[in-house]
């Protein structure tokens, strides 16, 4: 399976988590966990951080559910369940 595909299939079942610094960024932009589940199912994957010793970071982007673009920054832990690390709205 595509990592695009671990990372939908996370969101759908969900097994995912979001830090509380994402709640944060997410709460300053006016985003709500149903917008970053549409950055996920519709969006894709824009940049990989692959130097982390935590483990790979992947940068998704999409579009909110009002039409906005945003961008989610998540990795999956050791028991394959996602977190999102940060989420925010892209500036026009």
């Amino acid at each position: 399976m595509s990592t695009l595909g671990r990372l939908r299939r996370a969101i759908l079942q969900q097994h995912y988590r979001i830090s509380s610094h994402a709640n944060e960024e997410m709460s300053e932009d006016n985003l709500m966990a149903e917008d970053i589940e549409e950055v996920f199912l519709r969006g894709r994957i824009a940049r990989r951080y692959t130097r982390d010793p935590r483990g790979t970071r992947y940068e998704v982007a999409g579009h909110a559910t009002d039409g906005r673009r945003a961008r989610v920054v998540c990795r999956f832990l050791a028991s394959g369940n996602l977190v999102i690390i940060t989420a925010f709205a892209e500036r026009e």
